[in-house]
């Protein structure tokens, strides 16, 4: 929820941006916090490894072309510990896809800390640091989601009611406005954030700079933040000077 998520944050100061956030982003950060286990080596328990294992070959290979003996191969256990710790590969794909919603949901939590100050710098930097800390996940998505699979349609819908819940909860705290179809807007403004993740290598090639590193998560949200705040046709540009 890249281009959403700046938007709101770089329009807003602290105060505002923790009414809009409001206890369902709380309990969301304590939901990402309570699945979270972290890459890093020191870290990595067996449900850990496995978790990881999986996401990075899916997000090579597909989900359907993976196997349970891949998977524990690449995480170094036994199948039969795959199985313990999540009893199929359909139960460990829904857990990475709580994860990933859980990532997305904790976003907006920890947005709600970002002042008006840090402008789209400060928000660049937050979501480097969180897809550092999570280096498997946007190749995931991304693959789930090309892939056109029904782990991919799963997960596209279960993204989709973390924007039409986080929008309802900014439209309710006042930070956006009410929109004639809300469906169509929370789908539109997932459909932004996810074209980043599929079109990264083109966006890379096309723009010079990949807009998922740190330096180009700067240049993007500098320009998502203008385009969200001031529009993109003259004419409405002019209206708001006016």
């Amino acid at each position: 929820m890249t281009d959403f998520a700046v938007r709101f944050c770089s329009r807003r100061g602290r105060r505002d941006c923790r009414a809009a956030a409001g206890d369902r982003l709380e309990s969301a950060e304590h939901l990402f916090h309570y699945i979270n286990v972290s890459s890093d080596t020191a870290d990595l328990t067996a449900a850990a490894a496995i978790r990881i294992a999986a996401m990075r070959l899916f997000a090579e290979r597909g989900y359907a072309d993976v196997t349970i003996r891949q998977i524990a191969s690449a995480a170094g256990v036994s199948a039969a510990l795959v199985i313990h710790h999540y009893g199929s590969k359909e139960n460990l794909r829904a857990v990475l896809e709580e994860r990933v919603a859980a990532f997305v949901e904790s976003m907006l939590a920890d947005l709600a800390r970002v002042t008006e100050e840090g402008g789209s710098a400060s928000v660049a930097e937050l979501f480097a640091d969180r897809l550092e800390r999570e280096p498997g996940l946007a190749g995931y998505v991304r693959r789930l989601l090309a892939d056109g699979g029904s782990a991919g349609v799963d997960l596209f819908g279960r993204l989709y009611e973390v924007t039409r819940t986080g929008m309802a909860a900014l439209e309710q705290a006042g930070l956006v406005r009410r929109s004639d179809d809300d469906a169509v807007r929370s789908a539109f403004l997932l459909s932004n954030d996810l074209a980043v993740l599929l079109f990264r290598p083109h966006l890379s090639q096309i723009v010079g700079i990949d807009p998922l590193s740190r330096d180009g998560l700067v240049r993007w949200s500098a320009e998502v933040v203008d385009v969200y705040t001031s529009g993109v046709f003259a004419a409405a540009a002019d209206q708001e000077g006016a």
